[in-house]
């Protein structure tokens, strides 16, 4: 039975890029789903419920980072209710954590992979996007 990876991303990184990462990692039989929390939102559009541009963002971003569209979906603004709602239709065994480097990083990304971790009774690795 194939190894379940819950792919979390914050950043672009396509698919070939996400393959790669996810299996140097955890082998090569493995079943990954992306997820793209709507996260890329100021503090304000995310208080008045606009976050339009931000789905649109995470979508293209899923698209971009999963194997097959079958696997990708657009979460939550909160990257921890998107993990969390993803785990609920997509069991996984772990949870590798995508995000912009710290510099980068929107408020709601900081120190995600600590959080995630915290959270969730399973493996996280956190991943930093290269500059």
């Amino acid at each position: 039975m194939p190894r379940k990876v819950l792919v979390v991303t914050t950043t672009d990184a396509p698919q070939a890029d996400v393959e790669a990462v996810v299996r140097s990692h955890a082998g090569e039989d493995v079943e990954v789903h992306v997820v793209a929390p709507a996260s890329k939102v100021s503090f304000l559009a995310l208080l008045t419920g606009a976050i339009d541009d931000a789905r649109a963002d995470a979508e293209r971003r899923a698209e971009e980072a999963a194997p097959d569209s079958q696997h990708a979906h657009v979460g939550d603004s909160d990257p921890l209710l998107a993990i969390e709602d993803a785990l609920r239709q997509w069991p996984a065994d772990e949870v590798v954590v995508l995000t912009e480097p710290e510099e980068e990083a929107t408020w709601l990304e900081s120190d995600l992979g600590g959080l995630t971790q915290q959270r969730f009774a399973l493996p996280v690795t956190h991943l930093v996007r290269s500059s």
